[in-house]
């Protein structure tokens, strides 16, 4: 029976009593009450069990001052807003992390650091630990947040690692594997002068799609050729600017493989100007498989990845990284790195 959370003495019933009376360790409780993904549903139970029996309240505000707690967390977005609202990529994202955040208590405060004035007031706003953890996403590599973050000791997840040495927790999918699918597609197709639209190439995820994209060539026996890579932004008008570079130095170019789906968008445009039928003449490819993917004509096929469950698995994560940084000693391990899988929809435009 719940006992208003005084026990028979009169006191307040402890985490150490919850944790005897559920069997299990002092960091579980702990891990169960802030909200940590990582215990298993049985422990959970027994934990949230023994604390409705012995009617243990957690003191909220008590534990958030003596933690610095805020119950908040940042998902700090460092490009300018037009590319954020522009792009389906940002809003899936978006989607994800809320998603899994709805049955926590955390609340998510989106911010932009695009231009300088904005990060210096980011800088100040993370260095009075104002959120209990930050979400990076589109970062690039000579950015300095993510540097900036690990020098407050404020968990972080980083959305994409900046180079396979990265040292904060990351999640990405397998940009490396998406590029060579539409590659090897392509090439079934009997496309042979394939040319790709990159992003930007100070993110890791472009580069290893750029990794992707030479490796399927060169196992099919297919030379490099530097005049088929145009360097692109993500954008549509990256893609137009990229395909008309492409349309003059390479016009027997069959085949695209573009950087994103709005990318893919933008080179489309340029085709059909020119006169370029899709995919009699020239086989087009995106990544993202975003909503644009499908509306366009004809339908694009692109390169699917989970970027919602990719927003789920960054809040996972994190929750465990906060969990774990109150627990004394810290975390005390390796940085995790998740990638999930990536998936060729093929549609009528290759």
């Amino acid at each position: 029976m719940v006992n208003g959370g005084r026990n028979r003495g009169g006191r307040r019933p402890t985490l150490e009593e919850v944790a005897a009376r559920a069997g299990v360790g002092r960091g579980t409780v702990s891990r169960v009450i802030n909200g940590s993904p990582r215990v298993s549903d049985a422990t959970r139970a027994a934990v949230e069990a023994a604390v409705a029996e012995l009617g243990y309240v957690p003191n909220t505000a008590a534990r958030a001052l003596a933690a610095n707690r805020t119950d908040a967390i940042a998902l700090v977005v460092p490009e300018p807003e037009t590319r954020f609202f522009a792009e389906p990529y940002f809003s899936d994202m978006l989607r994800g992390v809320g998603a899994e955040l709805a049955d926590t208590e955390m609340q998510l405060l989106l911010t932009f650091a695009g231009g300088d004035r904005e990060r210096r007031r980011l800088a100040q706003y993370l260095a009075a630990h104002r959120v209990d953890g930050v979400l990076l996403v589109s970062v690039h590599a000579d950015d300095p947040l993510p540097d900036l973050v690990a020098q407050l000791e404020i968990p972080a997840v980083i959305s994409g690692p900046r180079s396979a040495a990265e040292t904060l927790p990351s999640v990405d999918s397998d940009n490396y594997g998406g590029a060579r699918s539409a590659v090897e597609h392509l090439l079934t197709g009997g496309r042979r002068r394939i040319a790709h639209i990159t992003g930007h190439l100070d993110v890791y995820g472009a580069q290893r799609r750029v990794d992707g994209y030479r490796d399927a060539l060169r196992e099919a026996g297919i030379a490099a050729d530097e005049t088929l890579v145009e360097q692109g932004d993500f954008t549509e008008e990256g893609g137009r600017r990229a395909m008309a570079r492409l349309l003059e130095n390479a016009p027997d170019v069959d085949a695209v493989f573009a950087g994103s789906d709005v990318t893919a968008a933008g080179a489309r445009q340029v085709l059909r100007e020119r006169g370029r039928r899709t995919p009699e003449d020239v086989a087009l490819v995106g990544y993202d498989d975003s909503a644009i993917a499908r509306h366009m004509d004809p339908p694009l096929t692109s390169v699917r990845q989970p970027i919602e469950e990719m927003g789920r698995a960054m809040i996972d994560l994190l929750l465990t990284e906060i969990a774990d940084r109150r627990l004394p000693g810290g975390p005390g391990r390796v940085p995790h790195h998740a990638v999930l899988p990536a998936e060729l929809v093929v549609r009528a435009s290759s």
